[in-house]
């Protein structure tokens, strides 16, 4: 598999710089995309489609980052996208989605059911239903399968390409996933928000203040977001040279796995 690392939505809080890292990754049977950043849509109306959230995170808003704007730059045509495996339903993550009517949209069923199924009013003001007026084809996935790095009941979606795990984590949210993918010669694990910052799992870094505030916010389950924490650093100590692992919004591990690829 051929994989791409796409910033897909920049977003300028007041001490940090964030990125939306989305992988594109070419199979037989088509593209698939992990994350989808922010769309056109976003663009045209941010008010609706993201909410006073934008405020504070301050995105960017540019055609030329948007997943099919990178897309059709690579010379793909928007409906080669076939699947998109969401980490998770918050708005930078799933902006990208009414680009890609076509798509099979695959998310945890927690996740499905706690932003559109049957939210809480705490996740009702978190999810945006406005980035999934336009019909998504969505796909859920139970929590079983085999264990993956020490992580229980990862599943691999053999139905998309061979080599493509969804690894549940919840924390950040209800139905929060990793996703883990074999590029054949090594495993790069999208963390999405399980974590913000580098510094959290290397253990020397500072973590900017208004990431760790960020954080403790909007965590749907903060005692897992730490034991989360945990776990992902332990993989980090392990220095396994055929595992990169990085999180969504972090510029610098963003730079460093695209320069590796």
């Amino acid at each position: 598999m051929k994989i791409h690392h796409l910033n897909c939505g920049t977003m300028l809080l007041p001490t940090a710089h964030l990125v939306c890292h989305v992988l594109l990754i070419e199979t037989a049977g088509g593209l698939v995309l992990v994350d989808s950043g922010f769309g056109l849509d976003d663009i045209a109306d941010p008010r609706r489609r993201f909410g006073p959230a934008r405020h504070v995170v301050r995105p960017v808003l540019k055609a030329e980052e948007t997943a099919v704007h990178q897309v059709e730059q690579l010379g793909f045509g928007r409906d080669d996208v076939r699947h998109i495996i969401v980490t998770h339903f918050d708005a930078d993550h799933i902006g990208g989605l009414s680009d890609f009517p076509q798509a099979q949209v695959h998310v945890t069923a927690a996740e499905a059911l706690g932003s559109m199924i049957s939210p809480t009013r705490r996740e009702k003001i978190r999810y945006r239903s406005a980035q999934w007026a336009h019909g998504p084809k969505i796909v859920e996935h139970s929590p079983d399968g085999e264990t993956w790095r020490g992580f229980a009941a990862a599943k691999e979606l053999d139905a998309i390409a061979p080599g493509i795990v969804l690894v549940p984590l919840p924390g950040h949210t209800r139905g929060h996933a990793c996703v883990a993918v074999d590029t054949g010669t090594r495993w790069l694990l999208h963390a999405g928000d399980a974590f913000y910052h580098h510094g959290t799992i290397d253990g020397r870094t500072s973590v900017p203040a208004a990431l760790r505030a960020m954080e403790t916010l909007v965590a749907w389950d903060l005692k897992r977001v730490r034991d989360n924490h945990a776990r992902l650093a332990e993989l980090h100590r392990h220095a396994d040279p055929d595992l990169a692992i990085f999180s969504a919004h972090d510029p610098t591990l963003f730079e460093k796995v695209r320069a590796e690829a």
